[in-house]
């Protein structure tokens, strides 16, 4: 990067930095560390849920996603809409009711201790898993950019958050996600425009829609039903409706974010606003990537997005990268060329333009089965890097592509959003192992203080933890994928426990416990055996605690207690 790219990104990052720990200072209980005072307005709020769950992966990872497979990931989003309207009634006016500070207080006061305790452990286990995703996910910029180990990337992409996390906590957190996400969106609406201002001469944006509509990209909706399906409309309606509602109804760390609102009319503003702008939102992202195929279309694309990656195969295996180089170059022109081409007979309606689209599409096939390749060979070689180039594609762009200054406002971006979504996490984190662990079996509570410290000494804690599991995190592929995949291992029998706790209230504890032991252990066993995609886990793990649960009753009758 330039100097100016330089002096953009650090004076971005710095500014963000200094902004949280000022916003932040003055902490002196937990009631302000872990709820901001319940004195967040609508608006933070809205922010808060969406910068929360729009990491850095969602930026690096989405448009690689689109590229590759097509904009088919947005009916992911689709049953979330619903679930907002359902946390909006039964979940919010219960949380706000008791005041609590995580959501599995309220399964102490519902079921028992034990139960309020094993839910915890699920979301510490997973959220604190994908945290450290979230936190490695920016750190392959650096790792790209300045040709560093990527360890040392983790920790200081972990450890600069950790500044105003630790010293300003849930307030800090708000106002530094509103500013975040304010640069996050304009920066990406103006990297979309650049996208098309920089496609050859006299292609526009309806051109490059017709190149990623015919070259299948633009597949928004799918409609075929199967089980092993990742994404079509129907594991989006409902499997994307039980994730949503076990994630933003249970997952602490956007709880935390909507019971921080000044009351209840807050608090549901601010996601079912959520709800209204998430799916147009992810839309324009996965955009950017169909584009971004038609872009390199039109011009020269390299062999292999991971630069790093391929130049270790240049080092190892260099004629096998000469041939790879040879073939590449060849199918680029020509599929370079038949775009072009395309374009030339639509414009003049040309009766031809069918027989060429298949030729395209020939091409296009060639072009995939000799990335396929080139991936094999690079995986093959042991080196230690991602097993795909999904999450460089947008980077690749972004450096060859963009004017100066926009490379590192882009690169800021990022971390940005990273940071939001970090951040959350941690603080999320830290009020649950804090309150539904630590302090549960405690006879005596510590004075405000001594509370105070130890939600950051939690905070500090899951900061660490989070960076160790980024160190093991180059091995997951699509970074987008790696994160809804676990979440889906622990979001449904989460769910199922919360829906027993509303709507079953002949169920027990001891009877739930079970049930959601037995639940987690049936997704886990249907995940290894590869029976359904990640999205039908979520409904049968909810489905499954309310089953066993049933089947409890029949077995499981507790004692009437004698008057």
């Amino acid at each position: 990067m330039s100097t100016i790219d330089w002096t953009v990104l650090i004076f971005t990052l710095v500014g963000v930095v200094v902004y949280g720990v000022w916003i932040g200072r003055g902490q002196k209980s937990n009631e302000s560390y872990l709820k901001a005072d319940n004195k967040m307005p609508w608006y933070i709020v809205l922010i808060g849920i969406m910068a929360t769950q729009a990491s850095a992966i969602t930026f690096i990872s989405a448009p690689g996603q689109a590229y590759t497979d097509g904009m088919r990931f947005v009916q992911y989003y689709f049953g979330l809409p619903l679930a907002m309207i359902v946390i909006c009634i039964t979940f919010i006016p219960i949380f706000q009711r008791l005041n609590v500070y995580t959501a599995y207080e309220y399964l102490e006061n519902r079921f028992d201790k034990k139960t309020r305790v094993l839910t915890s452990l699920l979301f510490l286990f997973s959220r604190g898993l994908s945290t450290g995703i979230s936190i490695y996910a920016p750190s392959i910029i650096l790792s790209s950019v300045l040709n560093w180990d990527i360890y040392l990337t983790n920790v200081l992409t972990g450890g600069i958050l950790l500044i105003y996390t630790y010293i300003g906590g849930a307030k800090a957190i708000a106002h530094t996600q509103k500013l975040q996400f304010l640069i996050i969106l304009g920066t990406m609406a103006f990297a979309g425009y650049l996208l098309i201002q920089n496609m050859p001469n006299g292609i526009g944006f309806k051109d490059a829609l017709y190149l990623a509509g015919k070259s299948g990209k633009l597949n928004v909706i799918t409609t075929e039903f199967d089980w092993k399906d990742k994404y079509n409309i129907w594991s989006g309606l409902i499997g994307g409706f039980f994730l949503a509602l076990s994630y933003f109804g249970t997952d602490q760390s956007q709880v935390g974010r909507y019971i921080t609102a000044k009351d209840n009319t807050n608090a549901k503003m601010g996601l079912l606003l959520n709800g209204l702008v998430k799916i147009p939102m992810q839309f324009s992202i996965l955009l950017i990537g169909a584009l971004l195929f038609a872009f390199f279309s039109l011009k020269p694309a390299p062999v292999y997005f991971n630069e790093r990656s391929y130049q270790h195969l240049e080092e190892t295996k260099p004629e096998q990268a000469a041939v790879f180089e040879k073939e590449h170059q060849d199918l680029q022109a020509k599929f370079n060329s038949e775009s072009k081409e395309i374009l030339k007979l639509k414009e003049a309606h040309s009766p031809q333009l069918n027989n060429k689209i298949e030729d395209f599409k020939n091409t296009q096939t060639q072009v995939k089965a000799l990335h396929g390749r080139v991936e094999e060979a690079i995986n093959n070689s042991k080196y230690n890097a991602e097993k795909t180039d999904t999450n460089y594609i947008f980077l690749y762009f972004v450096k060859n592509t963009l004017p100066v200054g926009m490379v590192g406002l882009l690169f800021a971006v990022i971390f940005l959003a990273s940071w939001g979504s970090i951040s959350a996490a941690l603080n999320s984190l830290a009020a649950c192992s804090l309150k539904d662990v630590h302090l549960i079996f405690k006879k005596e509570l510590p004075d405000d203080a001594t509370e105070l410290k130890y939600s950051r000494l939690h905070t500090l804690a899951w900061g660490i933890f989070s960076i160790g599991v980024a160190m093991f995190a180059t091995q997951m592929g699509s970074l987008i994928e790696a994160v809804n995949v676990l979440g889906s291992l622990f979001y449904g029998p989460i769910l199922g426990i919360f829906l027993v706790a509303f709507y079953f209230k002949k169920v027990k504890g001891a009877n739930v416990f079970i049930s959601a032991i037995l639940s987690e252990i049936t997704v886990i066993a249907i995940y290894n055996f590869d029976i359904v995609s990640f999205l039908w886990l979520n409904v049968i793990g909810a489905a499954a605690v309310i089953i066993f649960s049933a089947v409890g009753l029949i077995f499981y009758k507790p004692k009437a207690v004698s008057s």
